[in-house]
């Protein structure tokens, strides 16, 4: 449970600094959940300087920073099928090396590597959401029991 945009981003933070190699985390939740904030802490977790304002792709589709690790903050919303997938380019892109946080993964699911992390944000009032984290694989597994 996260009381607080503040408490979100530190749950980002606290996840981002625990990674240390390549790693997929689908986040999913009404828009306003909180999916960008956590992305903001994962960042922040990830040594991504602070001259970087970290904003949703929905536009955009994906947006990189560099960091101690590279972060691509990757939004799908927009996203109508898996044809326009491989028009971003992003199956390409997750055979680099980073961390990938994609927004509305649902189209992405059953592509991912075998390990990932789904988060989902649930609007409980203004201020409060509930966040389930669910891993995927050993390494996933590993980070939860790091948290």
């Amino acid at each position: 449970m996260s009381g607080s945009q503040a408490e979100t981003q530190y749950l980002g933070e606290k996840i981002g600094r625990k990674l240390d190699a390549k790693f997929i985390i689908g986040l999913s939740g009404e828009l306003g959940s909180g999916k960008t904030s956590f992305v903001q802490g994962l960042a922040r977790g990830l040594d991504v300087p602070d001259n970087y304002y970290i904003t949703s792709p929905t536009y955009s589709i994906i947006h990189e920073y560099a960091g101690r690790i590279p972060l691509f903050h990757i939004d799908l919303y927009r996203i109508k099928g898996k044809g326009e997938i491989y028009e971003t380019g992003l199956y390409e892109m997750l055979d680099r090396f980073g961390i990938f946080a994609i927004e509305w993964p649902d189209l992405l699911i059953n592509d991912l590597l075998a390990d990932y992390t789904a988060i989902c944000f649930e609007i409980n009032d203004d201020d409060t959401r509930k966040i389930s984290i669910t891993a995927h694989g050993e390494i996933a597994e590993d980070l939860i029991k790091k948290l």
